[in-house]
């Protein structure tokens, strides 16, 4: 995990961005893409890192994984929005979970969208237009 009580720059109108991610790849490629769209960006390797990163300063968003080790997306959601503050963050699912029945569960459980896997910018921006973030 990576996020420091308080990373350079962020200030309560800073857009800041959690990615809860067990993959490094799709960390990095959405930290290029988020960062280009001018976030703050931290990160976290699954749920119960994620739980805590939003703990120490709420995100504006997450960018949420489906499958993941200690808490999946779906418990990493269900905690997050029954935690302090924790209704705020837009939350973005991004997993290759595509079945109706997945989709319905993320939102359910407070999901505010939902994107595939694979994605690239143009999807990510397109998303988080939808959602009031870009």
């Amino acid at each position: 995990m990576s996020c420091p009580t308080e990373p350079a720059g962020v200030g309560p109108n800073t857009r800041t961005c959690l990615i809860v991610d067990d993959s490094r790849t799709v960390r990095a490629i959405a930290r290029r893409i988020l960062q280009g769209m001018n976030f703050v960006v931290e990160e976290a390797v699954d749920g119960q890192a994620g739980l805590e990163a939003c703990r120490l300063s709420m995100p504006k968003a997450v960018l949420l994984d489906w499958n993941m080790p200690v808490l999946n997306g779906i418990e990493f959601l269900r905690a997050l929005r029954s935690s302090e503050g924790g209704s705020a963050p837009i939350v973005v699912f991004c997993t290759t979970e595509n079945d109706v029945r997945h989709i319905a569960d993320a939102f359910d459980a407070g999901a505010n969208e939902y994107i595939f896997k694979p994605f690239d910018a143009d999807m990510l921006q397109k998303k988080f237009a939808k959602v009031g973030l870009a």
